[in-house]
């Protein structure tokens, strides 16, 4: 049985754009552009190579920041691209039968999925795979954090011959990482990896962290966040609660504030919101010391931002949407 090193890139609608406003038959955070695949075969040799353009449907103009990233140009998708259909059909005469597929991260199978239910392509064929970093993780550090590909390239000391954000180059590299794994034993011993990855936190660690914890059932984010500068906003000395300042939103459904205990100082709090399978949000809690890397992070980040907005100037900012007559009898009562 082979294993297929899957890696792919998507594009995602600008926000507020006329694209990002479609109501699609499925909801998906991405349409594929790029399919790059290396077959690992079973006694963990690393052999040919698959990889396909994908021509877009729904989300035609491309995203400037994922063209930036990943060197691919919308003319090159109009000349070279397939239809979903056929790069999908080529992939999986590709790939044969009976095939496990393994990912550098969670994200690649889910949006593989997505595309496939949107364009009602059979999806059975890819229900076994597993993450390559839940593996990687057991059998090295036995760490929780996420690591970045090029982190794991330099711990097994492999040197990038591939560009990086290139569909076909970084499944290249996340095969030549699985090929110094013992998969056998990874695969059978994968549910308590990602156990254990569920009870530990999405995300790496920057340094000058002191406390990590996870909290779980928030019907909302709102609700999730309020709880994190509220009632669970607990100095990480004396326990008592601590007063926040202002989130701040960061790439990966993140957030950090800087809060302060009246007896310890500042600390400064980054979480991440993740959904959970019955709908609710689960909340991963890091706390760092107020000097610490994480917390000129969020230094920086209150420097370049406008002011917080008063009461009287979010009154102002909602009055300012009436319609003319609605602010019109306003004025005159």
């Amino acid at each position: 049985m082979d294993y297929i090193v899957l890696d792919m890139e998507w594009n995602q609608p600008w926000p507020g754009s006329p694209s990002a406003r479609k109501v699609l038959p499925v909801q998906i955070r991405g349409e594929i552009i790029q399919i790059g695949a290396v077959r690992v075969t079973e006694d963990q040799t690393v052999a040919d190579e698959f990889q396909v353009l994908i021509k877009p449907k729904y989300y035609r103009r491309l995203n400037r920041r994922v063209s930036k990233l990943t060197g691919i140009k919308e003319t090159q998708l109009r000349e070279e691209g397939v239809s979903m259909e056929e790069g999908m059909a080529a992939f999986r005469d590709w790939c044969g039968e009976q095939v496990i597929f393994l990912t550098w991260g969670f994200d690649d199978i889910t949006i593989l999925k997505e595309n496939l239910q949107l364009y009602g392509i059979d999806d059975s064929w890819v229900s076994r795979w597993y993450n390559a970093q839940m593996i990687f993780n057991a059998q090295t550090d036995g760490s929780n954090a996420q690591k970045a590909l090029k982190t794991a390239m330099e711990i097994f000391e492999i040197e990038a011959t591939r560009p990086a954000h290139d569909a076909l180059g970084d499944a290249y590299h996340t095969a030549l990482i699985c090929a110094k794994l013992d998969l056998k034993k990874g695969t059978a011993e994968y549910e308590e990896a990602v156990k254990s990855h569920v009870n530990g936190f999405h995300g790496a660690e920057l340094p000058g962290c002191i406390s990590r914890k996870v909290f779980y059932d928030y019907p909302d984010k709102r609700a999730a966040l309020s709880a994190m500068s509220g009632a669970e906003n607990q100095c990480p000395t004396c326990g008592r609660q601590m007063l926040g300042s202002r989130w701040f939103a960061q790439p990966g459904h993140r957030y950090m504030d800087l809060a302060t205990c009246p007896e310890h100082g500042k600390f400064l709090i980054r979480v991440r919101l993740s959904a959970q399978p019955e709908g609710t949000v689960r909340v991963s809690r890091l706390t760092y010391e107020a000097t610490s890397e994480a917390a000129q992070a969020y230094a920086r980040r209150v420097e370049k931002a406008d002011p917080e907005p008063t009461a009287a100037t979010r009154r102002r900012r909602r009055r300012s949407k009436l319609p003319p007559r609605e602010t019109e009898k306003k004025e005159e009562a």
